[in-house]
């Protein structure tokens, strides 16, 4: 009994240590930050901004309506299959509602769901951003399909037929309503489809749009490029623009992701901004590349969004997280980074988080979190 006792005191003991240790180099690592976002990063709000029982949900954005409420689209799947990949064959985008902008936001409807293998977005719709041009609502989305039955949680593997059908046919695409409680018409092709020998020749995905002041829209996305064998390329990032939302939308980057990405590792889940100083991005540096850790976000500015230069000081968030009640954790994923503006200015940052100690295979829960952003 002794015994135990002095063991538990130890292992409290180091717990505390680390624990301390932790949040000091987190605080640290933002205080010496010159990086624009980072250092102004507040304590994240405790309660989940939007959870769902029994689905696996993830990245959000939001919007203001015009009923005074802010609106959230989000995806989710159910948490029946693995989460990774079940987000590839099983996911819709639902609608949730909340008076604050930090939430919590709560479910109002489904706005895209599954509608059929023959559609280029039958299976899956993932990764939304909520935009309004207009006097309409324009949700652009990640979409998939793929042409067998349903599989079970022990058929949904990586290596399996539903994961590689689906991954390859992931495309970017639009729906619109003249209202964010819907109905949703969808396009019947994709807005960004693949092209031959491109860095975006075997799929494209994570969208994140801007409306210009001409009505244009330019637009940040991931693509992988086919390079035969059953193979593809490392994550890399590219920018397309349209003179409307609904396109025709080109690549600009002549067919050249933004960074160099092959052997340097991969890039992904990027957010675009622009205000009077140019465009921004923060995205997901996967190996630490541009960051003081791996899978931490980092940040670049350009001012024709096409020629883009890394900030000096480039992490922009941690998945090391200090909370509003004190308590500092590193979550097992953190990722699809959303900022909401308020008054024109950076005033919440949403995240699709999980618990675990890092993979996707070793989560129970998953929800949408949001941290303020100081003046």
């Amino acid at each position: 009994m002794i015994k135990s006792k002095i063991l538990f005191i130890i292992y409290l003991f180091m717990g505390t240590t680390i624990y301390a240790q932790t949040l000091q180099k987190v605080q640290e690592i933002k205080a010496k930050s010159q990086n624009p976002l980072f250092h102004k990063l507040g304590k994240a709000c405790k309660a989940p901004a939007f959870e769902c029982e029994g689905w696996w949900v993830w990245g959000s954005s939001v919007i203001k309506g015009d009923d005074g409420k802010y609106h959230m689209f989000v995806s989710r799947f159910p948490k029946s299959l693995p989460f990774h990949p079940g987000w590839m064959v099983a996911s819709e985008i639902v609608h949730a509602t909340s008076d604050t902008p930090q939430g919590p936001y709560e479910l109002s409807d489904v706005a895209l769901t599954e509608r059929g293998a023959q559609y280029w977005d039958g299976r899956s719709a993932h990764n939304p951003r909520i935009l309004k041009e207009g006097d309409s609502y324009y949700l652009i989305y990640m979409g998939s399909t793929h042409p067998f039955s349903s599989p079970t949680a022990e058929q949904l593997t990586l290596e399996s037929p539903w994961c590689i059908v689906a991954r390859s046919n992931k495309r970017i695409g639009i729906a619109k309503s003249k209202s964010l409680y819907g109905p949703w018409t969808r396009l019947d092709e994709p807005i960004l489809k693949t092209k031959p020998n491109s860095f975006y020749s075997f799929l494209t995905s994570n969208p994140s749009p801007i409306v210009e002041e001409d009505g244009s829209v330019t637009m940040i996305f991931k693509g992988r490029e086919y390079i035969g064998n059953d193979k593809y390329s490392d994550m890399a990032l590219g920018i397309a623009k349209a003179k409307h939302i609904e396109g025709p939308y080109e690549v600009q980057n002549n067919n050249r992701p933004i960074f160099q990405v092959n052997g340097q590792g991969e890039a992904e889940d990027p957010f675009l901004w622009k205000d009077k100083n140019g465009y921004h991005i923060i995205f997901k540096d996967h190996v630490g590349k541009y960051t003081v850790e791996s899978k931490a976000g980092a940040m670049a500015h350009s001012k024709d969004a096409i020629h883009w230069t890394i900030d000096e000081d480039a992490q922009s968030y941690s998945k090391t997280l200090e909370w509003e009640d004190g308590t500092v954790t590193t979550q097992g994923q953190l990722e699809r980074p959303f900022i909401l503006f308020e008054d024109g200015r950076p005033a919440y940052i949403f995240f699709a988080t999980m618990d675990g100690p890092g993979g996707f295979e070793n989560a129970t829960r998953s929800w949408n979190m949001v941290i303020p952003i100081t003046k």
